[in-house]
């Protein structure tokens, strides 16, 4: 019996697809064997040797201690793409709210207190006028699930779309619609683009990357879009550009005390993913990566461990993580060689400084082997599943 921890209220639709004869889910465990969440911050959370994984329903993981659980042998899954469809349409709408003033539009007719509205409509609707998205260019930074989807749909209305993105999966260059054009770095993408839309995750090499030195590049009143991450922006040249018309409008999905109140800054609450489908879809995403993992030793999505899938022949498998280092697949199968274990299939990946072994055998194993194993420098984490 597998026992999961929901640190956020998970989808029924996603918890649904866990077989109750086979885990327990609570919110509260002090040694469960799977983390289930959202936005909880676990980074003062003590984490138990009991833990074997850790499944975020979103993409963003920066509430997660990555490290932390990389040292622990904790594989941490995320669920890229399971709410693009959501936060490509805020995007859409956060670029045709930087443009027509339908914000303030609407506040001026809700706060009305003339007495003749109709009239009035006619004498003030100047004031809200703004361009509109057709015929202008948009340049989308990162072509993941979200920024692919938000160019085509830019590109549907009529826009003309540049995109920047130097590590494009194969996945979304092939979804990614043929008018979309390339930029040759992200200096040529900022000097012409109308309205930027950005959709990079936070890292270490992404955080404020957006400062004075990307605003000087860009054209005079451009129209900024942020549904990706609010680490993303250096918030002092931000509101410089924003007072000195570089940026006429920024739309975020990131409210921040520095912005607050500033009259070009639309802030909405993190509304990216808050939709019932894309709650639904990161839900079974996340479970059924996490399902996969406990039962099967297979990685699908994990920001931490790298990509390993190997279908089970019905035997018992081993999984082994280790570091990276030369001879550490000779010395886990000598072991297994000299109990006379023999090895059915394997399979061994690399992510970084990390490693990650299915090895299938066509006998048992004893524990005192598998603590043999556990005993081999390097070794960072051995289960057993049979």
């Amino acid at each position: 019996m597998f026992k999961i921890q929901t640190l956020n209220k998970i989808s029924t639709i996603g918890l649904e697809q866990f077989h109750f004869e086979n885990y327990e889910i609570a919110s509260e465990f002090t040694a469960p064997d799977a983390i289930l969440l959202r936005s909880a911050d676990m980074h003062e959370m003590d984490l138990s040797e009991n833990i074997k994984a850790i499944a975020r329903a979103g993409a963003g993981i920066n509430n997660i201690p990555i490290d932390k659980c990389t040292e622990k042998g904790i594989v941490v899954f995320n669920t890229p793409g399971a709410n693009a469809n959501a936060v490509k349409e805020l995007a859409i709408c956060g670029m045709l709210l930087s443009s027509r003033k339908i914000l303030q539009g609407a506040e001026w007719t809700k706060n009305y207190t003339g007495t003749d509205l109709t009239g009035d409509v006619e004498k003030n609707k100047s004031s809200f006028k703004g361009p509109e998205l057709m015929g202008k260019t948009l340049g989308v930074i990162g072509l993941g699930a979200i920024g692919m989807l938000t160019a085509n749909a830019a590109e549907a209305l009529g826009m003309r779309v540049v995109g920047f993105d130097p590590y494009i999966s194969i996945d979304s260059a092939w979804k990614l619609s043929k008018n979309v054009e390339r930029a040759i770095s992200l200096d040529a993408l900022l000097s012409q683009a109308d309205y930027l839309s950005l959709h990079v995750p936070l890292a270490k090499n992404t955080k404020e990357f957006m400062n004075a030195d990307r605003f000087r590049v860009m054209k005079d009143g451009v129209r900024l879009i942020n549904f990706a991450r609010g680490g993303l922006m250096h918030k002092g040249d931000l509101i410089q550009a924003l007072d000195n018309g570089k940026i006429s409008c920024f739309v975020t999905d990131f409210p921040d005390d520095a912005l607050q109140g500033h009259d070009k800054v639309i802030a909405l609450p993190h509304l990216g993913a808050s939709t019932p489908e894309s709650e639904d879809n990161c839900a079974v995403m996340a479970v059924n990566q996490l399902k996969d993992y406990l039962e099967n030793g297979n990685i699908r999505n994990s920001v931490n461990f790298p990509e390993s899938v190997m279908p089970r022949n019905g035997g018992t498998r081993l999984i082994i993580a280790n570091k990276n280092i030369p001879k550490m697949v000779g010395q886990i199968t000598n072991v297994l060689a000299e109990r006379d274990i023999n090895i059915s299939d394997m399979l061994n990946k690399h992510h970084g400084d990390l490693a990650y072994n299915i090895i299938d055998i066509d006998d048992t194993i004893a524990i005192d082997d598998i603590d043999k194993i556990k005993e081999i420098e390097g070794v960072i984490m051995v289960r057993l599943i049979v």
